[in-house]
């Protein structure tokens, strides 16, 4: 399962790539970029929009945390959905005509939450835009793990990843920008959802299907989803698909709730509208700020030790930083530097982008990859509803505490990831 960068003499210099290869780095990076940007939009005003949806200002409400964290759950769900959908879509298509439909689908969604006037229209409007979202990440990947260097991976796994990062902060900055109008309504920030859609031109037009695709496609019917359990790939399915599940889970736990954590925060509490808005966005920007170093040291980290150890390394420090942090009570820039740290170990999710996709043959790859990174989002959804109902009785410092727990069987199962020598696995 060879790259069609690989079948050429080496590639050691950014002048050395193709124009395809470079167009179709670029088209994936942004397909990452604009994926993390409409990602976090929500989050980023999820207890004040949902509130608003159901009449109150008052964020503390018990019902507010529930129907945030339903619609939250409806996203996962719909990004898991997503990523086995347009993956399967992928592989029939092509990479490059599905990445396109994929952006356009969750960027015309996330701007239709906009006219949300209920919650369950604002959670219908977000599954549907998931779907794109789960899709992109299957199709942007394979397209680069079929055209770029196998010994890049590392570093094109740390690049896709701070797209992702970067899309984020773009939020913040979207966010912060447009509190600062008079009259700010937070599902304003909606519409900013918009913009990846004028993207999707330049892409149909200039990015070209891969040459690994086309040869494989030629002659052949791509496989049942069934053959993702057939005994020559069943192993690399439960094995990855368990990893995804379990980590996601608590990756995602994470996430979403140590807003409702930071805004409870003693040093925040009694602090005015103004200022109390400002805190999400600055604790999100630290945890940001960590991951994008992270993603250059999970690769670095990956280049010299493997996958396999990687994995176990960033997980374990995953679980042992959010114990750190929600087993005592840190002042809050002590809190904004910890998450920070969390943030670092994050660059792990960045390593799957090159890793997940060569384990599976190349019509089985965007289904395969889908399939098994986004169906842990179903896992991921019932454990935010899950913990949500621990935040009923606002103890989000408890429920993040025992999400952490779960990173620890996710760095065992990382022990049986097929190393560097494995036939499997893509060598550096």
């Amino acid at each position: 399962m060879s790259s069609e960068a690989d079948a050429k003499a080496p590639v050691v210099h950014w002048r050395q790539l193709s124009s395809a290869q470079k167009k179709s780095g670029l088209a994936a990076w942004l397909g990452w970029f604009f994926d993390g940007l409409d990602l976090h939009l929500y989050t980023l005003v999820a207890m004040v929009f949902v509130g608003q949806l159901l009449g109150t200002a008052d964020t503390k409400r018990d019902d507010v945390a529930h129907y945030a964290s339903i619609i939250q759950a409806a996203f996962l769900v719909g990004w898991a959905v997503g990523g086995v959908f347009f993956g399967r879509l992928g592989d029939y298509l092509g990479r490059s005509r599905t990445l396109v439909l994929t952006i356009l689908t969750y960027a015309l969604f996330t701007g239709l939450s906009f006219w949300a006037t209920q919650w369950w229209h604002l959670m219908i409007f977000r599954f549907l835009a998931a779907l794109g979202i789960g899709g992109e990440w299957a199709v942007g990947a394979s397209l680069l793990s079929e055209t770029w260097p196998k010994h890049w991976r590392p570093w094109i796994a740390a690049v896709l990843q701070c797209a992702v990062n970067l899309g984020i902060l773009a939020a913040i900055l979207a966010v912060y920008f447009l509190q600062s109008f008079s009259g700010y309504e937070p599902k304003w920030v909606f519409l900013v959802g918009l913009l990846p859609a004028l993207i999707t031109l330049w892409i149909r037009k200039a990015v070209p299907e891969t040459e690994e695709w086309h040869a494989a496609k030629e002659g052949n019917v791509v496989p049942p989803i069934s053959d993702l359990f057939s005994s020559q790939n069943r192993r690399t399915t439960w094995l990855v698909l368990s990893i995804c599940a379990i980590s996601l889970t608590a990756h995602w736990t994470f996430m979403f709730w140590q807003q409702g954590y930071i805004l409870h925060h003693p040093e925040v509490v009694g602090l005015g509208v103004t200022l109390k808005q400002a805190v999400p966005l600055t604790a999100l920007f630290w945890i940001m700020m960590g991951s994008l170093v992270g993603n250059f040291g999970a690769g670095a980290l990956a280049r010299f030790i493997g996958y396999r150890w990687a994995f176990l390394s960033l997980f374990t420090l995953y679980a042992v930083l959010m114990w750190i942090t929600f087993s005592a009570d840190w002042s809050l820039h002590v809190t904004y530097a910890l998450f920070a740290a969390i943030g670092f170990t994050q660059g792990v999710f960045g390593l799957f982008t090159m890793c997940l996709p060569p384990l599976f043959p190349t019509l089985l790859r965007t289904t395969g990859a889908g399939f098994c990174y986004n169906i842990g989002r179903i896992f991921a959804a019932a454990g935010t509803v899950f913990f949500g109902i621990f935040a009923h009785v606002g103890d989000y410092t408890q429920c993040l505490f025992y999400a952490s727990f779960l990173f620890i069987p996710v760095a065992i199962l990382s022990y049986w990831l097929p190393q560097e020598g494995d036939t499997q696995l893509p060598s550096f």
